[in-house]
This record gives structure tokens, sequence and C-alpha cells, in this order.
């Protein structure tokens, strides 16, 4: 008869191997070593009285009973960021973390002086900013703002348009000497 009453460590290492698809990768993202990590899942199992992964050449695979535990990790991890944020929205002062997430172009090119200026304004709050291409899961807690070029999917989030960014496209003299100026998205299709 399954415990049903494991560990919270237990079940944030659980996600933290989900997450990244090996022991090593969640030892790396909790600070742990990889044999706690080990052990972890193997008192998660004995808690749950299910087998969670299955060990192959390419290493570990995560059994259908791991796959139904995703979305409560990702209420948990919700709940817990919840939680954090609450704890530091406490007291008079603004003060706290806010990671949030945007492309390469715009981390670099347009957040730099707002960010100056909210910094100015809120000097408690300290802003970490993950530059990536690659669309941050909100639901799971990687970030908490997400500045996106294209609308988000997930169910649950707020969606505010902050503004416009041109885009151009250019090419070299020669180039277009050679290939032709295009006039229209079509002509380009067609250089390329």
């Amino acid at each position: 008869m399954p415990d049903l009453d494991p560990s919270w460590d237990a079940l944030r290492t659980f996600f933290a191997v989900m997450r990244d698809g090996s022991l090593s990768g969640a030892a790396r993202r909790l600070k742990l070593a990889q044999p706690t990590v080990g052990r972890h899942i193997d008192a998660l199992e004995a808690a749950l009285g299910v087998s969670l992964f299955t060990r192959s050449p390419r290493g570990l695979v995560a059994t259908a009973a791991a796959q139904a535990l995703v979305p409560y990790g990702d209420a948990m991890s919700a709940a817990a960021a919840a939680l954090v944020r609450s704890a530091a929205s406490e007291g008079d002062d603004e003060r706290g973390v806010v990671r949030i997430t945007a492309s390469e172009v715009i981390g670099a090119e347009v957040l730099p002086s707002i960010f100056a200026a909210f910094r100015a304004e809120h000097p408690g709050v300290a802003l970490e900013l993950a530059v990536t291409n690659r669309n941050e899961d909100l639901a799971r807690g990687e970030a908490d703002i997400a500045v996106r070029m294209v609308r988000p999917t997930q169910s649950g989030l707020v969606a505010r348009r902050v503004g416009q960014t041109r885009i151009g496209l250019y090419a070299h003299r020669d180039y277009c000497r050679r290939f032709g100026e295009p006039r229209s998205l079509d002509e380009l299709r067609a250089i390329a």
C-alpha cells in the first residue's frame, strides 16, 4: 500500500528530473549531488507505489504514471512562486525579485533603458533578465513576466500589448546588383 505522503523534497526533485530529463541535469538545477537525486526518486516511487522512470541506453524514460503527474507539478510550481511573491510583498517597502524573459534583441536593445528607469523608482525590486529566444514557461515558474513577439497560448496568462517594434530588411548593394532588389515579400521568397 503506497504511503501517499511523499516529501516535498522528493516531489521537487521529481519535477526537476522531468524538466531536465536526467538525474544529473536535475542535480545541477537543484544544486544537489546526483546520488541524492536518485535517492529522492527512489523514495518517491516507494511512497507512491509506482515506477516513475525506466532506464534505457539513452537515459531515463518517464513512465505513463510520471507523465500523469506533470500537470500537478506545474500547479505546485506556480503555487510555490506565488508563495514567494506573497512573502516578498509583505511590508511597506516594495521589494523582491521579478524574473523577466525576453528575446536576445529585446533584452539587449529595448529593455535596458526601461529597467534603469524602473530601478530608479523601485530600488528594492531586483530585476532578473533571462535573455533567450526560447519561450520560457511561465506556468512552471521559469519567469514571472515574458516579453514576447507572439501572443501566448497557455491558459491562465494575462497578455497585454506594450508596444510596437519596427523590423527592417537590409542588403548590401552588391547583393542587390546580383539578385535584384525585392519589392514584395513574394519577390523576397523567390530570391531566397
